[in-house]
C-alpha cells in the first residue's frame, strides 16, 4: 500500500490536464467465427502511443481470457481521482487493476497492470454465477470508480428480463457487494450509469433488456428500447426522477457529465429517432429547485442512400441513420466528440456553452455506405465507434465494433477490426501513421494508461 495517494490522482481538471501523456492504450477485443460463434477468447490488448517510440501504433502485449464467448465490453479502473474526495475512505488505493466484464458472460475479470504495464495479468474472475447471488443481475456493462466503491452497471436479471440496475463491488477484494438500489421507483432498463458528484446526483441510462439486444436489433421492439434518464440520490441511493425523452428517441446511452465538480449538468447520446432516422445529443442540468431537466442540444440527420448499398435492416428507410453509439467530453468541458457509426463519422463540438454546441470539426473513417479510407488503408468498414480522449484534449482514439450482434446486422459484410488516432489540439486530423488492424478480432472499449478523458471523477474545480 502506497504511503501516498497515486500520482495519477488529480484533485481537480485542470492539474489532469497539466499531468504527463499516456504511453500505453488498453484495448478489449472480442473474437467471433465466421458463424457467429465464439472461435477463441477475447482478449485484453496492449498498444504502445508513446511519442518517439519505436513501437508505436503496434501491439506490444495481450492477455487472452479463460474462456470464449465472454464478450467483453466497457472496462475501467479501480480507483482513479475520486478517491481524493474529502469523504473517500479509500484514498490510498492505487489505479492498479482494470475490471473488465463480459457482456455476454456475465464475468467480471479483475488485471493487475501494475508490475509490467505491457504484461497485463489476471488475478481475479468473478463468475456469473457469484454476482447473479450477491446482486441478483446479469450482463455486466459499465464500471466506474467511485470514492466508497466501484459502481457497474447491469442490463438485467440471470433470465434476460428486468430489471436492470447498478451494484457495488469491493474496493479491496472486487466481490460484489449487492445491488446499489434502496428504492429504484419505475426504472426498469438499465444501461450507463454516472453522476454530479458536487451534488450528490447519479444518473442512469436505458438501453434494453438483455433479451431486447443480444440477437441484434429488433424491430419489433422499436418504441420498447430505453428513452428515459433516471435521476438519484447518490448518498441516499433512491429513485428521485424520471425523464421521458420522448417515445420515439431510442436507446438513451452514454452520460457524460462535467468533469469539473460545481458544474450540475452532462450530455446523453441517443442512437436514433424512429420518427426520422436522426440521431441526437441532449442536455441534463440542475434546475434551482433541485430537480433535473432536459434539453435536445445536438441533431444529426440521416444521409439518403440506394436501398442496394443498404443492409437488409435499413432497406425499408432508404437512408442511413448516424447511429451516435458514443460521446466523449473533454477533462476542461469544452469539446465534445460525438461518433457516427452509422454514417462513418467523428464529429466535435465547441460546448463551452453546452446549452449552444457549436460544431467545430469533422472526419470520416468507414460508414456503412461511405467506407470512407484511412491514410494506411483502403475502404474500411465499421465506423467510429468507441471513443476515448487524451487528459490534455489533444489526441483521440477511436475503434470501431459495436457489438456482436448488431455489427452483423448494420455491417453484414463483416467488421475487419480497427484502432486509429486523430490528433484535434487545432483542426482534427487523422494521424497517417496510427493504424492498428486486429486481424480476425474485433476492437471495442479503449482505455489509457494513467486515466483519460472518461475514467476519472474530480472532486475539486480547477
Amino acid at each position: 500500500m502506497p504511503l501516498k495517494p497515486d500520482p495519477t490522482f488529480y484533485p481537480s481538471p485542470a492539474s489532469a490536464i497539466e499531468g504527463p501523456p499516456e504511453e500505453l492504450a488498453y484495448v478489449v477485443t472480442l473474437n467471433t467465427s465466421d458463424n457467429g460463434g465464439p472461435a477463441k477468447p477475447d482478449a485484453l490488448t496492449v498498444v504502445d502511443v508513446k511519442d518517439g517510440s519505436s513501437t508505436k501504433g503496434q501491439v506490444v502485449g495481450r492477455l487472452d481470457m479463460p474462456n470464449v464467448g465472454d464478450e467483453l465490453h466497457h472496462f475501467g479502473w479501480n480507483a482513479c481521482s475520486s478517491a481524493l474526495c474529502p469523504w473517500a475512505p479509500h484514498p490510498h488505493v492505487e489505479r492498479r487493476y482494470l475490471l473488465v466484464p463480459g457482456l455476454r458472460s456475465s464475468r467480471i475479470h479483475v488485471v493487475d497492470v501494475k508490475e509490467n504495464p505491457a504484461e497485463p495479468k489476471l488475478v481475479k474472475v468473478v463468475e456469473a454465477e457469484e454476482l447473479a447471488k450477491r446482486t441478483g443481475y446479469s450482463r455486466p456493462h459499465t464500471v466506474h470508480c467511485g470514492p466508497d466503491g466501484l459502481y457497474m452497471s447491469a442490463l438485467g436479471n440471470p433470465a434476460g428480463d428486468g430489471p436492470g440496475g447498478v451494484f457495488l463491488l469491493d474496493h479491496d477484494d472486487f466481490s460484489p457487494l449487492g445491488q446499489w438500489e434502496i428504492d429504484r421507483g419505475p426504472q426498469n432498463l438499465a444501461y450507463d450509469v454516472w453522476w454530479n458528484i458536487g451534488y450528490d446526483t447519479l444518473l442512469t441510462s436505458e438501453w434494453g433488456t438483455p433479451n431486447m439486444v443480444e440477437d441484434g436489433l429488433n424491430p419489433e421492439l422499436l418504441g420498447q428500447y430505453g428513452h428515459q434518464l433516471h435521476v438519484w440520490d447518490l448518498k441516499k441511493r433512491r429513485h428521485t426522477q424520471a425523464i421521458d425523452l420522448g417515445a420515439e428517441q431510442q436507446m438513451v446511452l452514454e452520460l457524460r457529465p462535467a468533469h469539473d465538480p460545481t458544474k450540475p449538468y452532462g450530455f446523453v447520446g441517443v442512437v436514433v429517432s424512429t420518427a426520422d432516422l436522426s440521431a441526437s445529443v441532449w442536455l441534463w442540468e440542475r434546475k434551482p429547485d433541485g430537480t433535473v431537466g432536459v434539453t435536445k442540444v445536438i441533431e444529426i440527420p440521416p444521409e439518403p442512400a440506394e436501398t442496394e448499398q443498404l443492409p437488409p435492416a435499413l432497406q425499408p428507410f432508404g437512408a442511413v441513420p448516424p447511429l451516435i453509439t458514443d460521446i466523449a467530453l473533454s477533462v476542461d468541458d469544452k469539446t465534445l466528440l460525438v461518433s457516427c457509426w452509422g454514417t462513418g463519422e467523428l464529429k466535435r463540438y465547441d460546448v463551452t456553452d453546452p446549452r449552444n454546441p457549436k460544431e467545430t470539426g469533422s472526419v470520416h473513417l468507414g460508414g456503412i455506405v461511405r467506407r470512407a479510407a484511412h491514410p494506411a488503408a483502403d475502404q474500411l468498414n465499421g465506423g467510429p465507434q468507441m471513443v476515448e480522449m487524451s487528459r490534455d484534449g489533444k489526441r483521440v482514439y477511436l475503434t470501431n465494433s459495436l457489438y456482436a450482434s448488431w455489427d452483423k446486422q448494420f455491417y453484414p459484410a463483416g467488421i475487419d477490426g480497427w484502432m486509429v488516432k486523430l490528433d484535434i489540439n487545432g483542426d482534427m486530423a487523422v494521424d497517417p501513421d496510427f493504424f492498428v488492424e486486429y486481424d480476425g478480432e474485433r476492437p471495442h472499449q479503449i482505455r489509457l494508461q494513467g486515466g483519460d478523458a472518461s475514467s476519472d471523477s474530480y472532486c475539486f474545480p480547477s
